[in-house]
């Protein structure tokens, strides 16, 4: 969960090095540093945000270097600090290392290399690889790095700089992500393309245990065998403003406004006038038809769409589905069959339990399905199919594109599903897909609801409680708009189902606390404005979100936010909106790093 830059070429390092830190902050940001060649290795390191690191460099003096590694820190081993902030280098000196990732046998390897006279400086388990590539190396690099991940355990993505080989730079990648950049007379190493987005469009995407040599001049890709290996360059298409703030002051809100595109995007191309196509689908209409089950298998704010994905795929389509938290997933022996299908969800492709999931499923000769947001990525190349939410990066920790694209491709499967297993009928399939075409237009009329919304916030900013209630799809929301409510405000908040209040939950309800009751599903409109009575009788102030005609919650509630009618299986992706814009006001009102959350980063590449 951290990001790691790397540079050689013909230009000034440090200012390529702090612009592509810059871009990857969003996957950590406890500390940063960098280490570049200057008679000699010249290492920079500080705790704290990147302007921190940047400060510290004015004060020192800017180092004239054309070759360098840079990160930036999400703490899993050892406190922030400067001494743990990355990079790590050997006692010699001669050794600079930056990684993504954990070194699971890192006391081992320590205990090892402390019985050869080395010692340690920090409480870190990178620390143990610049030791390691030390007591190794011989003069090669390439050789040096073989021998290094034959004995350590774990992810990684690793960039090395040695002091006798100032001009190049080692890298290697196992379970953790890490691109080439390639270009003239340059060439870099990233956790991420938006690092290098402005630099170059031509990527080498390295496979598992992928060994890569950086000149100025060139790129050498390595295997384990030390035999070199050759791979098509990756064009990346975006356009460079896709990863920039476009005048807005956080990159959430931008991503929010982003939606509509997005989802038409997503959702169009795979329309036709009477139906659903898609092109890159391998899996066969006579599979979809015996399949026996679905694991949809996430974490967060993806394990909360595979949720809303559960009650629609077996609403429409009549197929048993389990949904799993990856990080319990694997360790749960899970019993899959032949027959069953697993849908795989990340918007990074990279998530480390969830890619461990991937993998767990087809050890077990499952067929994979993934969703993933991001082209090339891990997830994406290990699954037998892959559809792309086509939502563009998105920058800030809280998910809010990629969450509403990945329940549009979710409602598609699941029609698409429907109707080759003979369980919806082609006019009730017409209705759903009309609905589904207005989904863009819709979302785009609720996002105009950001003043209301910013009211609102003002007006509850200050409440350290937030329940959320909901009935069906409505409760699948609440636990998305919980979420994205916490990690961004620091509020505490939780999702209940509403029936469940008077089996306990209802005994936290005090005068002046705030419930966000959703409803939206008309079938279960009464229920839950009775459930609304329940939470009021006990001093509750509540904000209630419903569709337009539900005129019976304003007797009940303090605050109700009316959303257009929609079918009853796209709801999920319509009240969610105004709690995404909740959520943002809620933390701008609070004083709170919207983009960067404390103790969050974007991509969890480590379990």
């Amino acid at each position: 969960m951290c990001g790691i830059v790397g540079y050689i070429g013909k230009d000034e390092a440090v200012p390529v090095l702090l612009n592509g830190l810059a871009k990857l902050e969003y996957r950590g940001y406890d500390s940063a540093g960098i280490s570049v060649y200057h008679n000699g290795i010249y290492t920079i390191k500080a705790k704290g945000r990147l302007k921190t690191l940047e400060d510290k460099i004015a004060d020192t003096g800017v180092v004239s270097s054309h070759i360098g590694i840079g990160h930036t820190r999400w703490a899993t081993h050892g406190a922030p600090s400067d001494r743990n902030s990355h990079p790590h280098n050997s006692q010699s000196g001669k050794i600079s290392v930056v990684h993504n990732g954990i070194i699971e046998n890192y006391m081992e390897i320590k205990a090892f290399l402390e019985e050869k006279g080395y010692h340690f400086v920090s409480e870190t388990d990178t620390e143990v690889v610049a030791q390691l590539f030390d007591f190794y190396y011989e003069g090669d690099p390439v050789a040096t790095l073989r021998k290094v991940i034959g004995k350590i355990r774990g992810a990684y993505a690793l960039a090395i700089l040695c002091l006798d080989h100032p001009d190049s730079l080692v890298a290697v990648r196992k379970d953790s992500p890490l691109i080439v950049g390639l270009s003239q007379e340059e060439n870099y190493v990233a956790s991420d393309i938006p690092a290098l987005l402005e630099y170059t469009r031509e990527y080498y995407l390295l496979e598992e245990n992928e060994i890569v040599f950086l000149t100025k001049e060139g790129v050498t890709l390595y295997d384990l065998d030390g035999k070199q290996i050759h791979k098509d360059v990756f064009h990346v298409t975006w356009d460079i403003d896709a990863a920039e703030k476009g005048g807005y002051d956080y990159f959430m809100m931008k991503e929010m406004m982003e939606q509509p595109e997005a989802l038409k995007k997503t959702i169009f191309p795979r329309m036709t006038e009477t139906g659903i196509r898609f092109e890159t689908l391998s899996l066969t209409e006579e599979e979809i038809k015996y399949f026996n089950r679905i694991h949809i298998v996430a974490c967060g704010s993806a394990w909360h769409a595979g949720i809303v994905g559960k009650y629609v795929m077996e609403e429409v389509g009549r197929i048993p589905v389990e949904v799993d938290i990856a990080s319990e997933f694997r360790y749960r022996n899970p019993i899959l069959n032949k027959n069953d299908l697993c849908i795989i969800i990340s918007q990074s492709g990279e998530t480390a339990d969830t890619l461990a999931a991937l993998r767990e499923a087809k050890r077990q000769g499952v067929k994979v399905l993934s969703v993933v947001n991001v082209v090339g990525s891990s997830i994406a190349r290990e699954s037998d199919d892959v559809l792309y939410t086509w939502a563009g990066p998105e920058i800030a920790v809280a998910t809010t594109k990629g969450y509403t694209t990945q329940l549009s491709l979710l409602y598609l499967v699941s029609l698409y599903f429907a109707k080759v297993r003979g369980t919806l009928g082609e006019e009730a399939l017409q209705n759903y897909l009309a609905d589904l075409r207005l989904l863009p237009q819709k979302t785009e009329e609720i996002l105009k609801l950001d003043g209301r919304m910013a009211e609102l916030a003002k007006k509850y900013a200050n409440r350290n409680n937030v329940f959320l209630i909901g009935r069906g799809l409505d409760y699948a929301a609440a636990m998305e708009a919980s979420l994205k409510l916490k990690e961004i405000s620091y509020i505490h908040s939780e999702a209940y189902a509403a029936g469940e209040l008077k089996h306990g939950t209802i005994s936290l309800i005090e005068e002046g606390t705030l419930v966000i009751a959703i409803a939206t599903q008309e079938r279960l409109f009464e229920k839950l404005v009775s459930n609304v009575k329940e939470v009021k009788a006990r001093g509750a102030k509540v904000v209630a979100i419903t569709t337009e005609g539900g005129l019976a919650m304003e007797e009940v509630a303090d605050e109700v936010i009316y959303l257009p009618p929609s079918g009853d299986i796209f709801t999920s992706s319509y009240n969610v909106l105004p709690m995404q814009l909740f959520a943002y006001h809620t933390a701008v009102e609070r004083g709170c790093d919207v983009d960067k959350p404390r103790n969050l980063a974007k991509s969890v590449t480590v379990e």
